[in-house]
């Protein structure tokens, strides 16, 4: 399956493994890579030197092109995009603000910029500031999310952008790979399946509240702050959405809030964690290699629109 995303970056199969911050570390990526996708490193909230060590050990365990993914309202934010054109990484992801006024530095170090984005307007603001292609992420993916479904934004900013559109949120399969390219994506990024692979170091609990998830234990707290943040429901999403009814001050509820994915991903602590996972959740039901996920999700997706030429009767060549 190739795609503008796939000749762009360099990878086999067009599917980003999501930034997911404490999650996203170089053994995740590396594997991810290492089977034909883009592996990311989380930058999150760590300190610059953290992500250059993480980098650093993604390079001694594969030699395929992966990328870093930094959160701008990280305080350390510039210092870590400074350490990815140290380290000459292949690509950077962005997330939470505008990456506007960093990216002639990034390109210019050969380094392709591909910003996550809610909205066709920000998507259009991000390919007149140089953009090589965007995540169109819809408010079914898990962590921060936005107020747009994934089947209504992307074909508007497919629609709004000549740059590649990479699809995320409520992908978990072959099925959705498929429908989000129908819809105009060029590629998927996947992350709630990732949480399960044998490669990924989270928690044992933490795999576990997402393989045992149904369709409604997703939970969206936060709305009131600006900061919506979807996660698996637990003691924790019932407090905040608790605190959320007595319309308490924004900032009490973030100060909650404050090292509780830390205690689901390193801790495992199923009643004052943050498990982040998408609505997607309840389809996950097994653990598998990175490339099991990566090989099954791409062969259904073909499968699925070769089947669709057929029964169109369109024949392609």
């Amino acid at each position: 399956m190739k795609t503008r995303l796939t000749s762009l970056l360099g990878i086999e199969y067009p599917m980003i493994q999501g930034g997911m911050a404490w999650v996203a570390n170089a053994s995740l990526a590396s594997a991810v890579s290492n089977a034909g996708g883009l592996g990311l490193i989380a930058g999150g909230a760590a300190p610059a030197e953290v992500v250059r060590e993480e980098i650093r050990k993604a390079k001694s365990m594969t030699d395929k092109p992966f990328g870093v993914n930094v959160m701008l309202m990280n305080p350390s934010a510039e210092e870590i995009l400074n350490v990815c054109i140290e380290e000459k990484v292949s690509v950077v992801t962005t997330g939470a603000g505008n990456p506007g006024k960093y990216i002639p530095a990034l390109k210019e170090a050969g380094i392709k910029v591909i910003p996550v984005v809610p909205s066709v307007a920000l998507a259009k603001r991000m390919e007149r500031a140089g953009a090589d292609a965007v995540v169109a992420e819809g408010c079914e993916a898990g962590g921060h999310i936005g107020d747009i479904t994934t089947m209504c934004l992307i074909p508007q900013i497919a629609d709004a952008v000549s740059i590649p559109v990479v699809a995320a949120g409520g992908v978990a399969d072959g099925r959705g790979m498929a429908a989000v390219l129908m819809l105009g994506a060029e590629g998927v990024q996947v992350g709630t399946r990732f949480l399960v692979a044998k490669e990924c170091t989270i928690h044992q609990n933490y795999k576990d509240m997402v393989l045992k998830a149904k369709d409604t234990d997703s939970a969206v707290t936060g709305r009131f702050t600006g900061h919506p943040v979807r996660s698996v429901r637990n003691k924790f999403t019932k407090k905040l959405t608790e605190i959320e009814k007595q319309h308490l001050d924004p900032q009490i509820f973030e100060e909650m809030s404050v090292g509780s994915l830390r205690k689901a991903v390193i801790d495992g602590n199923t009643e004052e964690g943050s498990f982040m996972a998408g609505q997607i959740a309840g389809m996950v039901n097994k653990e598998e290699t990175c490339r099991e996920i990566i090989e099954s999700m791409t062969k259904e997706a073909e499968t699925l629109l070769q089947d669709f030429v057929k029964i169109r009767g369109v024949e392609i060549g």
